[in-house]
């Protein structure tokens, strides 16, 4: 395996890994989820499922939609699916709910900007989209209609039905939505393209040619005051 490629593993597999962790940090501030998460949060709820399972799952189900649009999924998306799930309960695990909100607004903040780092990381590693921005990229390519108009259209969709399951809307939800798009294309100009590999000769020819690319081209126990180790994940959003 090429240095080239073991460069581009990392960021995907790290990227990947920050992404669950920015997501059970979100979930441990409680004021508000991103629209995919307040979804998973609701069926959390409902099933009594951990809302890293139900993410995996969902991803599932979201990857089979992409048979009839004829979408090609990558290593990074199937990757995609299972550890971020893993990685977001892993957190949750280990990271305790916080009463104060002087603890869950930075928090809430600290997950944004995570999240945008690792959207960066694995973008960059260009292994392939994540399940859902894959169907949304997919359905723009098949239908030929704007995709801003389908990627709201989706969000709006899993977001009113995340919170009629009971899955936590509040100002962590609007920071994520306008704060986002500007943060993972900060990083991504920040990390840039990973390096390639040298341009190898081709036997019985003096011409060389690049590597090509892989990929396609992402009950509680009570502690001290104030501090709880339930799972939020079943809770509605505390408000301000």
């Amino acid at each position: 395996m090429s240095r080239s490629a073991v460069h581009r593993l990392v960021r995907l597999y790290v990227g990947l890994a920050l992404y669950g962790a920015s997501d059970a940090l979100l979930v441990r501030a409680s004021l508000g989820l991103d629209p995919w998460d307040v979804f998973h949060q609701g069926l959390s709820r409902l099933t009594g499922a951990s809302i890293g399972l139900v993410s995996i799952v969902v991803g599932a189900a979201v990857l089979l939609l992409w048979w009839p649009i004829r979408q090609r999924p990558g290593l990074g998306t199937v990757s995609n699916v299972v550890l971020v799930g893993v990685t977001l309960d892993a957190t949750l695990d280990l990271v305790p709910y916080h009463a104060a909100l002087a603890v869950r607004v930075p928090l809430m903040v600290g997950a944004v900007v995570l999240n945008g780092v690792a959207t960066g990381l694995y973008i960059s590693a260009r292994f392939g989209p994540g399940p859902r921005d894959g169907l949304m990229t997919g359905l723009h390519r098949r239908t030929g209609r704007s995709l801003r108009a389908i990627r709201t259209g989706i969000e709006l969709t899993v977001l009113a039905a995340g919170f009629a399951l009971g899955g936590g809307v509040g100002v962590g939800t609007v920071l994520y939505a306008v704060s986002i798009g500007p943060l993972a294309q900060f990083f991504l100009r920040l990390f840039g393209t990973p390096p390639t590999a040298a341009p190898e000769p081709r036997a019985g020819a003096g011409a060389a040619r690049p590597a090509a690319a892989g990929g396609a081209g992402a009950a509680g126990t009570t502690g001290s005051a104030g501090i709880r180790r339930e799972a939020p994940e079943h809770r509605v959003v505390d408000t301000i």
